[in-house]
């Protein structure tokens, strides 16, 4: 990873990196969330370079206090930070103080006792059953290339019927597909691994595209393939959903990523338990999947509010 410029002492800078390197190969999280930790450090050092007359050394943030901590997100809070935005911002100064501690530099705490902001509730938005199934219609498609249209109905196939995020779904080569298997086998967030099911409707959709697609990527290559040949772009997936947003007469909140949503929530509505579905999303942590017991319950509130003759 490239450094950005950072307004801080030489020692904090080597620090700095060798922190973000902890992060990418011995943590494994994506280049994304790296990046993001990276930001927000850099963030705070810049506060801290005017909070305390200087840029900061590593003694200065081995004194750091709660107060400096909150200090810091009352500024980005007044800059249009959101909770949010706070959280994470919090998770990586966190993050960098627990490395330099395991050092023996600095100890973290300060920032163990700063609370974070309180983050709203929000619920996902899935479409209901009968529009995720047009949404993934091989016939409602709008490219006027047949072989465009099965490759955009593939991959919003796969986003419903298995549940995958878009960058698993365009990352899928064709020798992830299994040979006479029944099962994905999908390299996820912090490159972890997990199992889904490939239901037979997702392989038909997939070998349709394959069948009609004018392109033969390499078996260890990208197999969603763009008009010109090259890797399929999330940007292309998201712009053909808002077309099929206006055809179909679909709210705002129908995005690629609320196809994922659907298929947890369908699951849940149709007796399955979040153990499991926690592993077919991928989650981490249980409590990530639990939003859609919300998800749920709200849809079961509405129709008693619409049918019940007490309501």
């Amino acid at each position: 990873m490239q450094q950005p410029l950072v307004i801080a002492a030489p020692d904090v800078i080597d620090e700095q990196q060798h922190w973000l390197a902890q992060l990418i190969q011995e943590r494994r999280l994506s280049a994304k969330t790296a990046e993001a930790y990276e930001r927000d450090l850099r963030q705070f050092l810049s506060f801290l370079t005017g909070h305390l007359g200087g840029p900061p050394k590593i003694a200065d943030l081995a004194d750091l206090k709660p107060l400096d901590l909150r200090a810091f997100m009352a500024v980005r809070r007044r800059q249009g930070a959101g909770a949010r935005t706070l959280g994470r911002g919090l998770a990586g100064i966190r993050s960098f103080l627990r490395h330099l501690e395991r050092k023996g530099l600095a100890n973290a705490a300060g920032a163990a006792a700063t609370r974070a902001p309180k983050q709203p509730k929000s619920l996902p938005r899935p479409l209901n059953a009968r529009d995720a199934c047009r949404v993934v219609d091989t016939d409602l498609q709008l490219a006027d290339e047949p072989w465009i249209a099965a490759r955009n109905a593939a991959v919003l196939t796969l986003l419903y019927g298995c549940g995958l995020r878009i960058s698993e779904a365009l990352s899928l080569t064709i020798a992830d597909l299994p040979q006479g298997g029944e099962s994905l086998r999908i390299t996820g967030k912090g490159d972890k691994t997990r199992l889904v099911p490939l239901l037979p409707i997702a392989r038909q959709a997939v070998d349709a595209y394959l069948k009609l697609c004018p392109y033969a990527p390499a078996p260890d290559a990208p197999m969603f393939r763009g008009a010109r040949g090259g890797p399929l772009q999330p940007a292309i997936v998201q712009k053909e959903m808002r077309r099929l947003r206006g055809a179909l007469d679909l709210p705002d909140s129908a995005t690629p990523h609320a196809l994922r949503h659907s298929f947890a929530t369908h699951l849940l509505a149709g007796g399955g338990d979040l153990r499991t579905i926690q592993e077919l999303l991928g989650h981490a942590s249980l409590s990530t999947t639990q939003v859609y017991t919300g998800v749920d319950t709200s849809r079961l509130i509405e129709i008693y509010d619409r049918a019940h003759p007490r309501a």
